[in-house]
């Protein structure tokens, strides 16, 4: 794959890509007894160019095990302008996700579309030790990305003090015995909220930027949960008490 291309695979990343963005999308491969009328006449209403393959053949333009018969090369992902993206926050009073050291394409692309889902979030990334939007992100964020503001950083200290200037609140989650409950504290917006990686969570030099500290209380077990399961639970609160202001 050249590097100014990405690949679109699966129903739900092409349809919501052509709803969307169908000018980034450059061919669309088609297997020979694909039927799903509403994607076919939103390709023929782009004037999009198709060529018709078999399964197989398909398959051996992207290796992925469920592209469902269809696969779109597209542009590359484009991410937004740090600065950009930040008056853009400020403006219609986003939240945003900053995600340290999140390697795993599975849990960027559900937290991508989980935060698409919720809406008015916007998501940071680092340029190192990160995984960045590619393929796999897609396919897995099902067209989340046409929805929200995704922006990459070399350094996410830098970004919190661009966020600090602007007025946002700095939260982590983090478990230690001075960590609020995220369904007990008043938030105060606009806020960014730092995600920490899968195994090593927030690293330290982040939480020494934090104004506060959130987890999520266990009833039952004590076991850790899965970074986007987790960064779920905490947009969920923070849409909910976002909706009051």
């Amino acid at each position: 794959m050249g590097k100014d291309v990405n690949f679109l695979y699966g129903r739900n990343s092409v349809f919501e890509r052509l709803k969307n963005k169908p000018a980034t999308i450059r061919k669309v491969f088609l297997a020979d007894n694909f039927k799903d009328q509403r994607i076919i006449n939103l390709i023929k209403g782009a004037h999009l160019s198709i060529e018709l393959l078999s399964k197989k053949q398909v398959s051996w333009i992207k290796h992925a095990k469920d592209h469902q018969g269809i696969i779109a090369k597209v542009d590359a992902f484009e991410y937004k302008d740090f600065n950009k993206l930040l008056g853009d926050a400020s403006l219609v009073k986003n939240s945003v996700l900053l995600l340290d050291r999140i390697n795993d394409p599975q849990n960027l692309g559900v937290i991508i579309r989980l935060a698409a889902c919720f809406g008015r979030f916007s998501i940071i990334i680092p340029t190192h030790k990160a995984c960045p939007v590619n393929d796999t992100v897609l396919h897995v964020a099902s067209g989340g990305e046409n929805y929200l503001d995704i922006a990459e950083v070399n350094n996410l200290n830098s970004a919190i003090f661009g966020l600090k200037k602007c007025g946002f609140w700095i939260a982590g989650t983090v478990v230690s015995e001075k960590a609020e409950s995220i369904f007990e504290k008043e938030l105060p917006f606009p806020l960014a909220l730092i995600m920490g990686s899968e195994g090593e969570g927030i690293r330290t030099g982040l939480i020494k930027e934090l104004d506060m500290q959130l987890h999520i209380p266990m009833q039952g077990a004590k076991l850790s949960l899965n970074v986007s399961i987790a960064t779920a639970i905490f947009c969920q609160e923070i849409a909910r008490q976002r909706a009051k202001e």
